[in-house]
Formats: structure tokens, sequence, C-alpha cells
């Protein structure tokens, strides 16, 4: 049986899944005051259809619920995820668009101040 696990690496800024102990993809993120940005998560050719994707943002996500931050959705894999699945607990802060604001609360993707 593979034994899956998912950890929250802040030194490298990202969630790791490892597959028996085997990096096997990240969800690469960003910290700011009181929320996190997700900027994009991979994972590795040798691991894809297995589910690993799936598994690595639902523990990432849950994660961040718990930590009480807010989830900026910029990677376009958790973004696809948070419109499908519930995440007991998070606040989403949907990243406007060019045109204008796409969800409730907005942030810029950039980092700069409006």
């Amino acid at each position: 049986m593979t034994d899956i696990t998912v950890t929250r690496d802040d030194d490298a800024s990202r969630y790791e899944i490892r597959s028996d102990d085997v990096l096997a993809g990240f969800a690469a993120y960003d910290l700011r005051p009181g929320s996190i940005r997700f900027l994009h998560t991979e994972v590795d050719p040798a691991f894809q259809g297995h589910g690993l994707a799936g598994k690595l943002a639902a523990a990432a996500l849950a994660d961040a619920a718990e930590r009480g931050e807010a989830i900026v959705p910029l990677c376009p894999y958790i973004a696809k995820y948070l419109e499908t699945h519930e995440v007991p607990g998070a606040e989403v802060r949907w990243p406007k668009s060019p045109s204008g604001p796409a969800g409730s609360a907005g942030e810029d993707p950039t980092g700069r101040a409006e």
C-alpha cells in the first residue's frame, strides 16, 4: 500500500505531496498578512493519473482554512478545485480579473496596492 502524505514547508513556500517519501508534487503559495495566495500546482508526470493533485489541493486548502488564512486562488487548478469542492471554514478571496472583480472580496493578483 502506498503511503501518501501532504506537508507544509513554509521555508519553500509550498505544500508538498509525497508518495512513499518520494516528492510527487507541490502547490506553491505566497503568504500575506491574513491570506495565502496559491500560485501554482504541479504533479510529477510519473505520478499523474492517481488523484494526487486533488489530494494535495484538499489537504492544502483544509490546512489554510484551519489556520484562518483567507485563500486567494491564483493557480487555475486550485481555483477549479474550489469551484467544485466544499472546503469547510474556508474564506475565499477570488482574484480580480483585468476587466473587474471576479468574485466577492477580490485581491490584486500582482500584490500591488490599488
